[in-house]
């Protein structure tokens, strides 16, 4: 008799657009662009880029650069075979104007949005997956890595208090939302300093997901140098 193996069903993904804010200006990088340093040889974007590239969960790509950084950033997508489509548009003056305006530049029928920095090059397509899953249950998903250190809440350079480190956390990238929800909630709150506490500011709760201590944001020369290090821990 013989026997025939059924073809496995294919499965139907939410279609997710990773928004990546790429138009900072690396004020504190001592002249140096962070998006274009090298890391282990490869240029911070590029490392950020493939990790979006290897999650089976992100739909396209919308980088939102600044103008001097559109063609060179095209032309490391070409290199390191970003083979997903990607938008690359200029940002705004801010980074909730960079967003905004990526969001509005979505696909129809793009669903949810997974919003990250550019200069964020550890993230593992794996949290990504975790983020946006929880997302698409929830609405909404942002990573948050427990505070190791005592935080003190100062005024004019003196402590005021001393709050209950156990009740905080440190958010990072990439947030994940229902693409409605955010591009209203950036409408009504343009002052923010992420994304999630415009959704916040709506009254509505977000779900966390645990981030990786290794995830860091490059802002100064010493961040490039830890990145350099955790990298080659993996490895």
């Amino acid at each position: 008799m013989a026997l025939f193996s059924k073809k496995p069903k294919k499965i139907k993904r939410p279609y997710v657009t990773a928004v990546i804010a790429a138009a900072g200006v690396s004020s504190r990088m001592d002249g140096l662009d962070k998006l274009f340093a090298l890391l282990s040889g490869i240029p911070v974007i590029a490392h950020t880029l493939l990790a979006f590239e290897r999650c089976e969960d992100i739909t396209d790509i919308i980088i939102a650069a600044s103008s001097d950084s559109i063609v060179p950033i095209g032309d490391i997508c070409k290199q390191y075979c970003i083979e997903k489509p990607v938008t690359i548009l200029r940002g705004g003056e801010t980074r909730v104007e960079s967003v905004y305006n990526a969001l509005i530049n979505a696909a129809p029928e793009a669903e949810y949005a997974a919003i990250h920095d550019g200069a964020r090059p550890l993230i593992t397509p794996e949290l990504i997956s975790d983020i946006v899953r929880s997302a698409v249950k929830h609405g909404a998903c942002v990573p948050i890595v427990p505070m190791k250190d005592t935080v003190k809440i100062m005024k004019d350079g003196n402590i005021v208090s001393t709050p209950d480190r156990s009740v905080l956390g440190a958010a990072q990238t990439p947030q994940v939302f229902e693409i409605g929800l955010i591009k209203g909630a950036l409408t009504k709150s343009p002052d923010v300093t992420d994304d999630a506490q415009a959704v916040e500011q709506m009254g509505i709760h977000i779900i966390s997901v645990p981030g990786r201590g290794d995830n860091i944001k490059i802002t100064t020369p010493e961040d490039l140098a830890a990145a350099e290090a955790l990298l080659a821990a993996r490895l």
